[in-house]
C-alpha cells in the first residue's frame, strides 16, 4: 500500500537527557504529518477554519512505541487513511527510520473529528472534502 510520506530530524530539542526522543514528541511528529497529509488533496490550508468554519481535532490516539528514535536519526513519517467516517477518520502514522525503512520506532491510530469552531461540537465531514479522501485513499491502495 502507498502511503503520504514525509521526513524529520531529530534535533536535540527532541529529545531527553539521555539522547533519545522523548515519547510525547512522537505526537508533534505525527501532528506535522497529519497536516501535510491533510493539505496534499488540496483543502486543508489556513482556509479551513476561516471559510468553512471546521476544523479537524484528535479525539483518540493509541500508541505502541517499539524503538527509541536518538538524536539526529532521520524519522519517517508514513501516514494512511484507514477509516472514513461521517465526522471522523482514522489514520495509522508510523514513525520509521527513514534511512533503514524496516525499523520501526513507533506506531499510532489516531482519530479526527471533524468539528465546528464556532461551537466545537462534531458535524460532517463535507460531501466535497469526503469525497477528496475517500479518492485519496482510493488512490493509495486502502
Amino acid at each position: 500500500m502507498t502511503v503520504h510520506r514525509i521526513n524529520f530530524r531529530v534535533y536535540y530539542e527532541d529529545t531527553d537527557a539521555g539522547g533519545i526522543v522523548y515519547y510525547a514528541n512522537y505526537l508533534k511528529f505525527a501532528e506535522r504529518a497529519r497536516t501535510e497529509w491533510l493539505r496534499e488533496p488540496g483543502y486543508l490550508g489556513p482556509t479551513f477554519a476561516r471559510d468553512l468554519g471546521l476544523a479537524f481535532v484528535v479525539r483518540r490516539v493509541e500508541a505502541d512505541y517499539r524503538k527509541p528514535a536518538r538524536l539526529d536519526s532521520l524519522l519517517q513519517v508514513a501516514s494512511s487513511l484507514e477509516t472514513l467516517q461521517r465526522t471522523s477518520l482514522i489514520l495509522e502514522q508510523n514513525m520509521l527510520d527513514a534511512e533503514a525503512p524496516s525499523t520501526l520506532f513507533c506506531r499510532l491510530k489516531v482519530q479526527l473529528v471533524c468539528i465546528a469552531v464556532n461551537n466545537l461540537k462534531p458535524t460532517a465531514i463535507p460531501a466535497s472534502i469526503a469525497a477528496k479522501l475517500a479518492d485519496f485513499q482510493r488512490a493509495h491502495g486502502k
